[in-house]
């Protein structure tokens, strides 16, 4: 989704958050880094979590989008205005809605990059960071180990990547805390799904996929066997063509009238859980197929003993019972 090559780093400062006054720290000067090896850690720890993120959002508020703080800050730096004070501003706004008890403190980093490569296309971004638990690691000197704390491997605690693509801009989330504090997407970010060709491509695989393995099977009789062709066909409807339209899609993925019917309703239901009204006509993401394809499983695992991988054929494999017990019969013209 994200690309990192051309990416680069412009500008980036640190302050911490606390709950206690006293150990909030407000920093006044821009971290300094010139080395192609500290670009590239920075961008590893900071841009690399969100390149397989295939979920976008943007930003909401309910009377008009210029109250939204977030939006306002983030657009102030976008303009080339002052990205110190206004980094300052955004640590404001962050104390402002952690009031939560269960609400940790954390290191806040703000960050300034261009060059950032969505579907083709180079951006300016910016990156927001709230690092609640550091790595342990060793510092290793001449004769020498000392233990610290840092940031590293650890997954992000939280960050947006605010992406100035054309209006509404284009938001990626990362939360891993608890849901008690969902805060930081609710509150600090405020954010909606981007009704965009990612968010169309993904979340319509992620309505196929359920369907398919959930509805289908208590509405027919649907065989494991006959689920794993349909998402098969889900998927290569998805990689052979540039655009979607619904009704191609019912007419040769789904097929039959009646699961079609009870599909519209499904799709009906799906849109009003995810708040999100999915569109029938969109150009489809190939990068978002590509992700999501993965989480497509082809599959069928018979107790603890055989997987069997269906990858196009269906007829080539039945099922049936007899007096062992259950059973498939695979055909097969090479075997290696």
């Amino acid at each position: 989704m994200i690309e990192l090559n051309d990416a680069i780093v412009r500008k980036l400062i640190f302050h911490r958050i606390s709950n206690d006054d006293n150990n909030n720290y407000i920093s006044n000067e821009l971290f300094e880094f010139g080395d192609e090896e500290e670009d590239l850690v920075l961008k590893r720890i900071f841009l690399k979590p969100f390149v397989s993120n295939t979920t976008t959002y943007t930003f909401k508020h309910d009377i008009d989008i210029e109250l939204n703080p977030l939006y306002k800050l983030s657009k102030t730096i976008y303009e080339d205005e002052d990205f110190i004070e206004t980094s300052k501003n955004i640590h404001q706004h962050l104390k402002s809605v952690s009031k939560h008890p269960n609400i940790k403190g954390g290191d806040l980093f703000v960050v300034q990059y261009s060059d950032v490569k969505i579907e083709n296309s180079f951006y300016d971004a910016i990156g927001i960071y709230k690092i609640e638990n550091r790595d342990s690691f060793l510092e290793i000197s001449v004769g020498k180990l000392t233990f610290k704390k840092g940031i590293g491997s650890r997954k992000l605690d939280k960050a947006c990547l605010i992406v100035f693509t054309k209006k509404p801009y284009t938001v990626f989330i990362i939360d891993n805390g608890s849901t008690e504090t969902d805060y930081w997407k609710n509150e600090f970010i405020k954010a909606d799904l981007k009704n965009d060709d990612i968010n169309n491509t993904s979340q319509f695989l992620d309505l196929a996929k359920k369907f398919i393995t959930q509805q289908l099977p208590q509405e027919n009789e649907v065989s494991k066997a006959d689920q794993v062709d349909i998402l098969n066909k889900s998927i290569n409807f998805f990689k052979g063509k540039e655009s979607f339209n619904f009704n191609d899609f019912a007419k040769e993925v789904i097929a039959d009238s009646k699961a079609i019917e009870s599909f519209k309703q499904y799709k009906t239901a799906f849109e009003q859980e995810k708040n999100f009204e999915l569109s029938d006509n969109f150009t489809i993401s190939t990068e978002a197929v590509k992700k999501k394809s993965r989480s497509l499983k082809n599959v069928i695992k018979l107790d603890k003993n055989f997987d069997i991988h269906i990858h196009k054929n269906r007829n080539l494999i039945e099922q049936g019972v007899d007096e062992k017990g259950k059973y498939y019969k695979v055909y097969y013209q090479e075997e290696s």
